[in-house]
């Protein structure tokens, strides 16, 4: 492969923050958030690697090629033929890390993002398609990071084609609407460790009502709000992971007793609120939080992850 040729100013990209599964939709749908993390990011001439991380997690994320935006643009580059010598790379984040609102999924577009617009013909060589697939890959399910790259709400999965997993996903265009408060814990979770909290089996009428609810899940987002309450019910994997969240379980809990439109958001620990209601009514939601979580009303992403 002929190796790349490098634009020489910078490029900036903003990715929004995601939510997943959105109750029943485990590991398959996926949901944009308005709150973005903006990355810039300039080809060097001489070699070596410049790194400068502001906002969250600003006291934790690696300077070296370890951190995730780096590992994503030398994916993005080996992709499209090889690395540069040299990246400066300025990270501006706003999503909390560790709270299931995506950002990792953030991290991994908005590198691949920057490695295909700081290569000449890169939009040529990597459709949205490949991007997705690369991002999958380093993820390992494509549910934030389809929602990531294409905004609104996603259905993602992954199919078999000749022995490979490959990614797919379709939009939906969320109802306008709706909107989300995300209530936000002070402590994180760790997604392996929720992951592992798990059962291998589940009753044979759970997965059923669960698989009813998903389906629901589609018609509520994009056409009838209203159902949002009952298509958001889990059967699948909430409650097995309480024990790892606490305060959240019982702030869901809470939440859906009084007809609210509830999940954790992704591996938690933040739990995520779908409604259509006005100022007053969003008030309300956010009182009833108490003080253990910090509440953010939030527009649904429109668009995915944009070069600016």
């Amino acid at each position: 492969m002929v190796k790349p040729t490098f634009k020489a100013n910078p490029i900036q990209v903003q990715v929004p923050a995601t939510s997943a599964n959105l109750g029943p939709g485990f590991d398959s749908f996926g949901l944009a958030l308005a709150m973005h993390d903006r990355y810039v990011a300039q080809i060097l001439d001489d070699a070596g690697l410049d790194i400068d991380v502001t906002g969250e997690g600003a006291d934790e994320v690696p300077r070296t090629d370890k951190n995730l935006l780096v590992k994503a643009m030398n994916k993005g580059f080996d992709y499209l033929g090889g690395k540069p010598k040299g990246i400066a790379v300025r990270a501006l984040n706003v999503i909390p890390h560790g709270r299931g609102l995506g950002s990792s999924a953030s991290a991994i577009i908005g590198g691949l993002c920057l490695a295909r617009a700081l290569v000449l013909t890169g939009i040529d060589k990597m459709s949205d398609e490949k991007l997705l697939q690369l991002a999958t890959d380093m993820e390992g399910h494509p549910d934030n990071v389809a929602a990531a790259l294409y905004g609104n709400a996603v259905v993602a999965w992954q199919e078999d084609q000749h022995g490979k997993e490959i990614a797919q996903a379709i939009s939906l265009s969320v109802d306008t609407r709706i909107r989300a408060i995300a209530f936000i814990p002070s402590t994180a979770v760790a997604t392996s460790k929720a992951r592992k909290m798990l059962p291998e089996m589940i009753p044979h009428r759970d997965a059923a009502r669960n698989s009813a609810n998903s389906a629901l899940l589609v018609h509520a987002l994009t056409l009838r709000p209203d159902l949002l309450f009952r298509a958001t019910q889990d059967f699948l994997h909430q409650s097995y992971r309480s024990e790892a969240m606490p305060a959240s379980f019982a702030l869901l809990t809470k939440l859906r007793a009084a007809g609210v439109a509830a999940f954790i958001s992704g591996a938690g620990p933040t739990v995520l609120a779908l409604h259509t209601g006005n100022e007053s009514d969003v008030a309300e939601l956010i009182r009833a939080a108490g003080s253990k979580f910090e509440a953010k009303s939030l527009e649904i992403a429109r668009s995915g992850a944009t070069i600016l």
